[in-house]
């Protein structure tokens, strides 16, 4: 009962291999059922004829998002003038996606430069 059955390296390899690549057949046929039946997965749905409109409808006013975008970029004019620098320095506001050594660069480049003039 203690002896392996075995003692061939090749056909331990052999067996070996074959478990692992049955498994990942037996991952991959998951993989695929469960892309068949994901909830979270965008139907197609049949086109249907779309309704005749008697007139086309007036534009709507601006979203509020533009004004809530315009009083975003008065507040940081504000915030700016606020610390010594003039609005006509202002070149862009845009959002920083990068964090971390990126941002640490941008404001080692801005401070090198304010330096320089």
């Amino acid at each position: 009962m203690g002896q392996p059955v075995t003692t061939n390296p090749i056909l331990i390899m052999v067996i070996n291999m074959t478990v692992v690549f049955a498994v990942l057949y037996g991952l991959s046929l998951i993989i695929r059922l469960i892309k068949v039946i994901d909830p979270t997965q965008k139907k197609s749905i049949a086109k249907t004829e779309p309704a005749p409109t008697a007139a086309p409808v007036a534009a709507a006013p601006a979203a509020p998002a533009e004004a809530d975008q315009g009083q975003l970029i008065a507040v940081l004019a504000a915030a700016i003038a606020a610390t010594g620098y003039g609005a006509a320095r202002i070149m862009a506001v845009r959002p920083v996606i990068g964090k971390g050594w990126a941002q640490a660069a941008r404001l080692e480049t801005v401070q090198s430069r304010n330096r320089m003039y």
